[in-house]
């Protein structure tokens, strides 16, 4: 692997077979919640959970993701030994910035919003990197060169996950696959964002080597890829 001046960075998600993050298009739909429901799924779920607790110690999601998880609900959960980083403008309120505050190890906000609720939030691993213009590229620079985090694991949505693929800030990927079909055009998939238009935009895919293909109990699936280009 290349020396980066950025973090290593692995995409890792849960999907279905077609390539669903969420069960639908609402925010009331979401696999955390409903797959332990459904039978032929709830029973092999528990391998994905078990795989989380193995990736990197510093985390990527977004406020979006986790105000859907109950983030400004929750009671505040017990300490833990990894390090969250969190994109998000609009969706975490304070009982939100204090949720991971609880959670984190360091807990970097990453922001476009001058006036956002984590200002008024005075914890000693609360950082906030403002962005009057949004960078992705510029906040992985700051979490290697400022917060010394050399490998990431990203679990954001799909929007997001779009702007790691066209920026070219993904390493790896691992996923899970889960033996549903879910469908819709609106559901989110596992990278959503922008389509490309032209041929000359093809640069911008993401070109895969496979590492690994392991089959799991109760029909799941673990795909391990290098992003090669």
């Amino acid at each position: 692997m290349e020396n980066k001046n950025r973090p290593i960075t692995t995409l890792f998600m849960l999907v279905s077979v077609d390539g669903k993050i969420s069960t639908g298009s609402t925010d009331e739909l979401d696999v955390d919640k409903d797959f332990p429901k459904i039978k032929g799924l709830k029973e092999g779920l528990h391998q994905y959970y078990e795989i989380e607790q193995t990736t990197d110690l510093w985390s990527f999601n977004t406020g979006r993701v986790q105000e859907k998880m109950g983030a400004n609900k929750n009671t505040l959960p017990p300490k833990t030994p990894v390090s969250f980083v969190l994109l998000d403008n609009s969706h975490l309120d304070e009982r939100g910035i204090k949720y991971f505050c609880a959670k984190s190890k360091e807990f970097v906000l990453m922001t476009s919003n001058k006036n956002h609720p984590a200002y008024s939030v005075n914890e000693e691993n609360l950082h906030i990197l403002y962005q009057e213009k949004f960078s992705l590229k510029n906040g992985l620079y700051q979490l290697k060169n400022d917060f010394s985090c050399e490998r990431l694991t990203v679990q954001s949505g799909g929007t997001v996950n779009s702007i790691f693929l066209r920026e070219k800030l993904i390493d790896f990927v691992d996923i899970v696959l889960a033996p549903v079909l879910i469908g819709g055009k609106d559901t989110s998939t596992l990278i959503d964002g922008k389509s490309i238009m032209s041929e000359k935009e093809l640069a911008s895919l993401g070109v895969l080597k496979l590492l690994e293909c392991k089959t799991l109990s109760n029909s799941y699936i673990r795909l391990r890829y290098r992003v090669i280009s």
